[in-house]
């Protein structure tokens, strides 16, 4: 009677590195399944903290936005501006309020549009009105990325046929600018 051995057991007598190389692959297997889930959060870890420091660095770094260059743009576009909005000639009318309109946005250049048709205009041409405005001084009062309140003082001369000489006036105007395509434009101008 010969008594028959199962296969597997005549396989790894005859081939014993089969066996080990069986036994070794349950053990890698059970060392991946171990470790799995700390490899998964190691990687989430790493992926959520740089997506953080790049969200910190490019998105939400006001003080980027808020730097000198950036107040120091915000003043040149309030000076410009005033100075723009303020300052025209019997001569030029149509040529100045379009520069001034360049400098203005939302529903202040609507209410200067209406107001330099209806008012400035009819008032210019009838009594040869020349203003001429200067920026003495403008420094920020509120800075933000994307809005800034920049206080300007002013002074402007007006000459008119009925006052050759002229008339002096000194004025303190707070200008309200809003970031629209990269450019700073005059959306509030109230006196103060």
């Amino acid at each position: 009677m010969s008594a028959e051995i199962p296969e597997s057991t005549a396989d790894s007598a005859e081939n014993p590195e089969r066996t080990e190389s069986a036994a070794a692959a349950p053990k890698r297997s059970g060392w991946l399944r171990r470790h799995l889930i700390a490899i998964l959060l190691t990687v989430a870890l790493l992926a959520s903290a740089g997506v953080a420091a790049w969200l910190y660095a490019f998105q939400y770094r006001q003080d980027l936005a808020t730097d000198d260059a950036a107040q120091t743009a915000v003043i040149e576009a309030a000076r410009n501006g005033t100075t723009r909005l303020l300052s025209y000639s019997p001569e030029s009318l149509d040529q100045d309020f379009a520069a001034a309109k360049e400098n203005l946005t939302g529903e202040f250049l609507d209410y200067y549009t209406q107001f330099t048709e209806q008012i400035v205009t009819p008032a210019a041409k009838q009594k040869q009105v020349k203003t001429s405005a200067a920026v003495v001084q403008a420094a920020v009062s509120e800075m933000n990325p994307d809005s800034a309140v920049v206080l300007v003082f002013v002074n402007q001369t007006t000459v008119s046929k009925e006052n050759p000489d002229g008339a002096f006036a000194a004025s303190a105007v707070k200008v309200t600018l809003v970031k629209q395509d990269g450019r700073w434009l005059i959306s509030k101008f109230d006196p103060v």
